[in-house]
């Protein structure tokens, strides 16, 4: 890519998103300002799992375990503490990384498919114990009472567009961490250890503290998306936020959207919150499977033409311009 089609994408991308805020004036719809805040939402659970699954190659099943602290998080402040739910959001945050980091040390000596393996038996221990654990709610969970409006408690009843901005300026923090990691040391280390751990061993990594780094900073951001997740909903409990289908979730976006790469979330997000939500409001109860579904089709379809996802085939599309243009140059 040379330095002018650099400076083309960045232009498009910044104007995209010097657009994105004024969306709520010109599409005023309470449903179409829920859907644009769910993908940016899930675009930084994504983004975040990223960090972990794509730049350092660990594919864990186990993040929703990082997104409910961080939503116990918030909703242990409000509703158990009775105070504002930001002092939850930050311990919470921090909880999750540590958590993370703790549980991850043991769990990294294992490799491919048995990594995998153990991450999901994470989600299942976590989801049974805060089940039964009467302090967190157990099985009812927590649920929010009626309290003041605004920033201060991040909760508003009679609009969305409050929400959006929270959604769109957590996006914002979360690929913002993503792209500085990307573009420094950390990013470096990710990387190699991805490509070829005993390689980058012998080359003076060190690789478990590159991956222990890599879940700490990764489930840290899951939490700040749950805790945002919790304010929304006004309420938290195990199944809502601690279960396999919200891992999954994390996981597949990212697969659709192109790992490894800082805009392959969004575009993931893009595709599949759109589809959940309108055949959800379409076909009610009866499209409670459908966008699963097609969305299914849709990885299969992606991961059997194109590994690297939507990423990829726009790569792919503008690399075969690219040769096409050279040809003509050729032949002229």
């Amino acid at each position: 890519m040379n330095l002018a089609r650099k400076d083309y994408l960045l232009a498009a991308v910044f104007g995209i998103f010097a657009l994105l805020p004024l969306i709520p004036g010109v599409l005023p719809s309470s449903f179409t300002q829920h859907v644009f805040l769910l993908i940016f939402l899930y675009a930084s659970m994504s983004q975040s799992w990223n960090v972990l699954g794509g730049y350092c190659g660990q594919v864990s099943f186990g993040h929703s375990v990082f997104f409910g602290i961080g939503a116990y998080g918030a909703g242990m402040a409000v509703v158990h503490f009775q105070t504002l739910p930001w002092p939850g959001v930050i311990v919470g945050a921090f909880a999750a990384a540590a958590v993370a980091m703790v549980i991850s040390y043991p769990v990294f000596k294992l490799t491919g498919h048995y990594f995998a393996i153990a991450t999901f038996a994470i989600v299942e221990i976590f989801n049974r114990l805060f089940m039964v654990w009467d302090w967190v709610g157990g099985a009812l969970g927590l649920d929010y009472g009626l309290t003041d409006t605004g920033i201060a408690n991040f909760v508003w009843y009679e609009s969305k567009v409050p929400y959006y901005y929270g959604a769109l300026g957590l996006m914002v923090i979360v690929f913002s961490t993503v792209r500085w990691i990307e573009r420094n040391r950390l990013g470096y280390l990710l990387r190699a250890v991805r490509e070829g751990q005993d390689a980058s061993e012998s080359l003076g990594v060190n690789s478990t503290w590159t991956k222990l780094t890599a879940m700490g900073v990764s489930a840290f951001l899951a939490a700040l998306c749950g805790a945002f997740y919790a304010q929304y909903n006004f309420r938290v409990d195990p199944p809502m936020v601690m279960s396999l289908d919200v891992s999954m979730k994390f996981v597949l976006i990212t697969l659709l959207g192109g790992t490894g790469t800082l805009w392959g979330p969004l575009l993931g997000a893009a595709v599949l919150i759109p589809l959940q939500e309108y055949t959800r409001a379409m076909f009610g109860g009866l499209g409670g499977g459908l966008d699963l579904i097609i969305f299914g089709l849709l990885i299969i379809l992606v991961v059997v033409k194109q590994p690297r996802g939507i990423m990829g085939i726009l790569e792919d599309l503008t690399r075969g311009r690219k040769s096409r243009k050279q040809s003509e140059k050729g032949g002229a």
